[in-house]
């Protein structure tokens, strides 16, 4: 029993060394060093996690198709011209999204699936019909769309 208590504590440290100490530039493969070159000059003063996520992004770049870098780089220009109060909303909505039951984040899924496929004039209805309401009234469809969530995962 010690000694698996010793081994874990052991593989905790070592996760947590490898964390602190980031993501040595030279670690890096040949493709990530060419997708992240514009920081080769600064890599080693930039924080450990930022190492981290920076790194794991150029991997997942270098597997990309073009199509699919394509995208990605419109995306990315999209996010760039978003202003910082409307990124502070998406980032706050991303993580009560992330912080939702696998059942819940999939509810969510399917009624954003479901308005997209309502033809352009039945969305824009919709939207009319909840500005309409009052702060009030909107309060209570939440309320009441959180009810009828939690009665459908009850079934």
């Amino acid at each position: 029993m010690r000694a698996r208590v010793i081994v874990v504590l052991s593989a905790l440290l070592a996760c947590g060394t490898v964390f602190a100490d980031g993501v040595a530039w030279n670690e890096l493969s040949d493709e990530q060093r060419a997708a992240l070159s514009s920081f080769e000059e600064s890599w080693d003063s930039l924080p450990a996690e930022r190492q981290l996520r920076l790194s794991r992004g150029a991997a997942r770049w270098t597997g990309m198709s073009k199509r699919q870098r394509r995208e990605a780089q419109r995306r990315f220009n999209t996010w760039q011209k978003l202003p910082q109060e409307r990124r502070a909303l998406i980032r706050e909505r991303a993580d009560i999204f992330r912080n939702l039951s696998p059942e819940e984040q999939q509810r969510v899924r399917e009624n954003y699936k479901r308005y997209r496929e309502m033809t352009r004039e039945r969305r824009e209805k919709l939207r009319e019909r909840y500005r309409d309401l009052t702060p009030e009234q909107r309060r209570s469809l939440r309320e009441e769309m959180g009810r009828r969530s939690k009665g459908r995962r009850g079934r």
